[in-house]
């Protein structure tokens, strides 16, 4: 089975886009699938499967678009927050 996706930009923004992008499809695919990791939607080996990248390939890849597994993201920093909140007005 194979997803297909079709974005309708204006004619004019998608030539812009293609000139200016060795392999816009290709670039598309990778920050689509790359969002889903950051989302923990993907592994990183269902990321690395769909990259057609080996472990180290991959975590070069997501070295170089500043994605650190296990990052926290905001909702993990509120969430600890709320929680520090809970525990130090408890202790009061």
């Amino acid at each position: 089975m194979s997803l297909k996706v079709t974005l309708d930009l204006p004619p004019d923004l998608e030539e812009k886009l293609r000139r200016e992008t060795a392999n816009l499809d290709s670039e598309v695919k990778e920050a689509y699938v790359l969002e889903l990791f950051r989302r923990g939607k993907l592994s990183h080996y269902e990321l690395s499967r769909v990259l057609g990248l080996d472990r180290f390939e991959t975590d070069a890849y997501l070295k170089r678009h500043n994605v650190f597994e296990g990052s926290l993201t905001m909702e993990d920093l509120e969430a600890d927050r709320r929680t520090l909140d809970r525990v130090i007005g408890e202790r009061r």
